[in-house]
């Protein structure tokens, strides 16, 4: 018996320093020199270097001054990277029903004058509850609530938002999106 143990111990060692030291650091390592950005985060910073947020994971907004992103699902604050994931009610279940209708209300309070249709996005959270875009439509119908709330043309700020617009990755995947962290960043920039 002690004849297989001690192989057995053995390579219980081997293996336990290749996948639980070994492994991690190359892989940490050839993350870090060819994908710093992605490896550490994928930060947004400000203009003096101060991390403001991950291009990942959306940011609760709710002055009229800004961008509002798409509604978290996640407990116990909005947007909780620990706590990643959908509501989980289906698309009849009356909590979402009522859920939504808080929502669209909220978005016509905010923007009383805006008759436009709702964009899905702006109501409803994403399966993960972190998603830190919004569809360009979502931005198009929030433009003039945020020029008016800043004072600013709303020419101006449509063009901030076609410049912050990013098309399909690969040119054919996903939809075009919109960032809501940066593009609020870059108002507060103009201000």
């Amino acid at each position: 018996m002690l004849s297989q143990l001690k192989p057995a111990f053995l390579m219980l060692i081997i293996w336990t320093v290749v996948t639980g030291l070994a492994y991690p650091l190359a892989v940490t390592a050839l993350a870090q020199v060819l994908f710093p950005h992605q490896a550490n985060g994928s930060l947004i910073l400000d203009a003096d270097g101060t991390p403001r947020g991950s291009e990942l994971i959306g940011q609760p907004f709710s002055d009229p001054k800004y961008f509002w992103g798409r509604p978290s699902a996640t407990l116990p604050h909005p947007y909780n990277g620990g706590a990643s994931g959908g509501s989980n009610l289906g698309p009849t279940n009356p909590a979402l029903i009522e859920a939504v209708k808080g929502r669209v209300a909220a978005l016509r309070a905010a923007d009383p004058g805006n008759a436009a249709p709702l964009p899905v996005d702006l109501v409803t959270a994403s399966g993960s509850g972190l998603d830190p875009h919004i569809s360009p439509a979502a931005a198009a119908y929030q433009v003039n609530r945020v020029a008016k709330a800043r004072g600013l043309a709303p020419e101006t700020v449509r063009q901030l938002v076609a410049r912050h617009t990013e098309g399909r990755q690969f040119w054919l995947l996903g939809e075009p999106r919109v960032n809501v962290l940066r593009l609020n960043l870059e108002l507060d920039l103009l201000h």
